[in-house]
């Protein structure tokens, strides 16, 4: 009966929210007058013809022209129609086809007839963003309960560390940079796991394990940079950067490696305090022979994740580089060289982590199952 309770509790919890997110899509639908720049919707697209250009590497490709009507959906012009011209390639690389009820920023002016046109500046995507996002805390809270609506909380925390590590950026310089993602990184540790985990010694254990695999690994690759000057890396990937790429790239190293060695900590951790709570009077051999054999299933897995993680990321830009005609070696080791560094940096600190956990939960955990303190 009470259990019956708990289960119809829960449910009229969980269908509440999801009201809630219904709702606050339904907003984004209709937000227009909560944007100070025009927003336009298309309610007709003509094609008006083609024109044929030369490219950089004197190929022909063809250039598609659109006459678009639109309505204005904001500001003191509202439901005024908008004539707009646009042009877009092929490839669609800098440009874009538009069709019926796409919704668009404008920047309007008047002509000397009289007739108000527009140029788009912008696509309005919001309600997309909000609806996948939506969907997202949906199946997040409906499977992990409590505990997910805990992971949203330290989401919003560690946005808001972002944003105070960049603020502490923005009055000091460069060379303070990783100083300030070390403070960054401690922050988004302890706040993430607590909320996630809750206050007892396997949070703690992830917590200790977590911060020593991320800064063995940033001072590993340190070492190694600094005994090899930075031979193999190409910073011209950085090229926007105008001092110390080094401590930069350092720092990206640190950040992104965080993740994969908190995910390794907690997993690590996690299984000890299970083993401890069904067994309470299994020993440490027995743990740390446990241990090992899941880190070895996961260590693999784990250091893929960041390998296609990191390369993804470059792919836009290698597959323009090989169709503008450089040569594969030439653009993997230019395009590939930080990303695969930050990749097998992060692999070493999932590496060195898995025995850090261990070590550290089978000391920190308390033996009596069930003891949480």
């Amino acid at each position: 009966m009470k259990k019956g309770l708990l289960v119809r509790k829960k449910a009229l919890l969980l269908t509440l929210f999801a009201a809630l997110l219904g709702m606050l899509t339904l907003f984004s639908y209709h937000n227009y007058a909560w944007y100070e720049e025009p927003i336009a919707k298309i309610i007709a697209a003509e094609a008006v013809g083609t024109d044929e250009t030369i490219g950089a590497n004197r190929e022909s490709y063809s250039v598609y022209n659109q006459k678009l009507t639109a309505v204005l959906m904001n500001g003191e012009s509202k439901g005024t129609q908008v004539v707009i011209e646009n042009n877009y390639s092929d490839s669609l690389a800098y440009s874009q086809m538009y069709r019926s009820g796409d919704e668009v920023f404008l920047s309007l002016s008047e002509s000397a007839s009289g007739a108000v046109t527009g140029k788009i500046i912008g696509v309005k995507r919001d309600k997309y963003v909000v609806l996948l996002g939506a969907l997202f805390l949906f199946v997040l809270v409906g499977v992990a309960g409590k505990k997910g609506l805990l992971s949203l909380v330290s989401i919003a925390g560690n946005i808001l560390l972002f944003s105070v590590a960049l603020d502490s950026y923005e009055i000091a310089d460069n060379a303070q940079l990783l100083w300030i993602s070390s403070a960054a990184v401690i922050g988004w540790t302890v706040l993430t796991l607590l909320l996630v985990s809750g206050r007892n010694r396997k949070t703690y254990a992830a917590i200790l394990s977590t911060l020593i695999g991320t800064f063995m690994t940033l001072i590993i690759a340190y070492g190694v940079i600094a005994l090899t000057n930075g031979q193999g890396l190409r910073y011209e990937e950085m090229q926007f950067v105008t001092h110390y790429p080094q401590r930069i790239f350092l720092s990206s190293i640190l950040i992104g490696s965080l993740g994969a060695v908190m995910d390794v900590a907690i997993t690590m951790t996690a299984a000890i305090q299970e083993l401890y709570e069904k067994d309470s009077a299994i020993s440490a051999r027995s743990l740390f022979q446990s241990g090992r054999e899941i880190g070895k299933d996961i260590m693999g897995t784990m250091a893929n994740v960041l390998l296609f993680a990191y390369v993804s990321g470059a792919i836009p830009t290698l597959v323009f580089y090989l169709e503008n005609g450089s040569d594969v070696f030439h653009t993997f080791s230019m395009q590939l060289s930080l990303e695969i560094t930050r990749a097998l940096a992060g692999s070493l600190g999932i590496v060195l982590t898995v025995p850090l956990a261990m070590f550290t939960a089978v000391r920190l955990i308390p033996k009596k199952a069930g003891d949480r303190r």
